[in-house]
């Protein structure tokens, strides 16, 4: 064998011919294909009870037992079947070898589904004798379908993500090409193999070889159904936005009580933190400037402990950042980013925010300058960096998951209610009443307020529109 690969899996699902496939690869002298290995009911095949000697229970006490026996007591290269709920554990660890050859078998999802649906009524997972084929017919049911679609694309997107990262590349092949004696041939010689089988018998055959409407009930109700499946997915939102960590350092935590904020900025914050004082009720300061190892020690020395975060609308937020960071010339504002956008991207910024000249109709077309920006920004468009005072908030949620997500998110606008509500189903009394002006420029954004505006936040935010549901801004009263 060639010194590339010294293990393989074949990246598959049920009812994708992975069968036929081990047993074509079981015909190349110097390979051998351990069935499914990991999988979580049997070790190998149904009725086997060990592979090279590792029983199941050995397996399940120690995957990695198994997967170095493979590797080093098969006589030649040894590989295994990997389906998406196989052992997790082992995912990871032959995704990330890249000694360990990886090929992925592929058949369209309809054909898979239906296959599979035949398959669990008739019970018949194999067949070698078609005198002994039982008949059945399938009935689609799309959301079925679509959970076993959603299953199979978010496996292939977790490999190819896995091989595109470690620089790796994968023999792929379609359900199609397992008779394609050429290809066949292609993937022994990727494999290293010492000489090619001269031809690939089988006794599998095939066991549903009907059209689809020969083998679906409901076939006119499945074209029907069909039709409402986005194939080329139309309506999603790109999103070129860089991803971003958990921001452990900002996160703030009652000295007393279990309870922790995980900011989202230009939110209110300041607000928040000086009700959890008034929370603590002693003149204690509250827990900050945390890394992963203090978080981790402050989760575990307060059991029952609850983390929150909170959401702002998306078009109060953005003129937030505006007003604080980019209109604002003072201490915490962002004076590089403001002279870059007055001189590349056009907008019209006073020297001095509180100049008379400065007016609301003036405020207004720098607000919409500053949209127009963060829209292109957000986007990758700029030399910019998408800061976290203005980063997408489903962005920021997604950075806090690498580490721990709140329990509750909340909606600013709930606050006044919501606050003291949990604090109270955490067993405290004594809950101070919220009192907080939460956005200090809620009034300039209510006189300078129209359509437009939400137009714009819209097209810069919308996968917080989407996925939080907010609607157009309504001003404060």
């Amino acid at each position: 064998m060639a010194a590339g690969f010294d293990l393989f899996v074949v990246f598959a699902e049920m009812r994708t011919g992975s069968n036929l496939l081990e047993d074509y690869l079981n015909q190349i002298a110097g390979i051998t294909c351990h069935g499914e290995a990991f999988n979580p009911n049997f070790i190998g095949y149904p009725n086997s009870t060990d592979i090279l000697g590792v029983t199941q229970s050995q397996r399940e006490d120690n995957p990695d037992r198994l997967l170095r026996t493979i590797r080093d007591k098969t006589d030649g290269l040894g590989g295994f079947r990997y389906f998406h709920d196989h052992d997790p554990r082992v995912l990871a660890p032959i995704l990330s070898d890249p000694r360990c050859a990886k090929i992925v078998l592929t058949r369209n999802p309809l054909d898979s589904y239906i296959s599979l649906k035949i398959a669990r009524a008739t019970d018949q997972w194999k067949l070698t004798n078609v005198k002994n084929r039982k008949d059945a017919q399938a009935h689609f049911d799309l959301h079925e379908f679509e959970r076993h679609l959603g299953r199979t694309q978010a496996f292939q997107l977790e490999i190819m993500r896995a091989l595109q990262v470690t620089g790796q590349s994968a023999f792929y092949i379609g359900y199609e090409d397992l008779h394609d004696t050429e290809v066949l041939s292609g993937l022994a010689r990727w494999l290293g193999a010492a000489a090619e089988p001269e031809g690939f018998q089988t006794n599998l055959k095939p066991q549903n070889p009907e059209p689809l409407s020969d083998k679906v009930a409901n076939y006119s109700q499945m074209e029907v159904a069909l039709r409402t499946l986005d194939r080329f997915d139309l309506t999603r939102t790109p999103n070129f936005e860089p991803r971003r960590g958990p921001v452990v350092p900002s996160y703030v935590a009652c000295a007393r009580h279990p309870l922790m904020y995980l900011p989202i900025r230009s939110g209110p914050e300041q607000t928040i933190k000086a009700w959890m004082s008034a929370l603590d009720g002693d003149g204690s300061e509250l827990v900050s400037d945390f890394n992963q190892k203090s978080l981790r020690s402050w989760l575990q020395d307060h059991p029952g402990h609850h983390r929150f975060t909170v959401l702002r609308h998306p078009l109060a937020r953005a003129h937030a950042a505006f007003c604080d960071k980019i209109l604002n010339t003072g201490p915490g504002s962002f004076a590089k980013i403001r002279q870059q956008l007055v001189r590349s991207h056009g907008i019209d910024l006073p020297d001095d925010p509180n100049d008379p000249g400065y007016d609301l109709r003036a405020h207004k077309t720098a607000f919409e300058g500053f949209l127009a920006f963060l829209r292109s920004n957000l986007n990758g468009q700029t030399s910019i960096r998408v800061d976290a005072h203005w980063a997408s908030q489903v962005t920021c949620l997604q950075g806090m998951s690498e580490f721990c997500l709140p329990d509750s998110l909340l909606r600013e606008s709930d606050l006044s209610s919501a606050l003291p509500r949990f604090a109270e189903t955490l067993g405290l009394t004594s809950v101070p009443e919220w009192r907080g002006v939460m956005d200090p420029h809620a009034e300039r954004l209510a006189a300078i307020h129209e359509r437009g505006l939400d137009k714009l936040c819209r097209d810069t935010y919308p996968r917080d529109y989407m996925m939080f549901g907010f609607s157009d801004f309504n001003a404060p009263a």
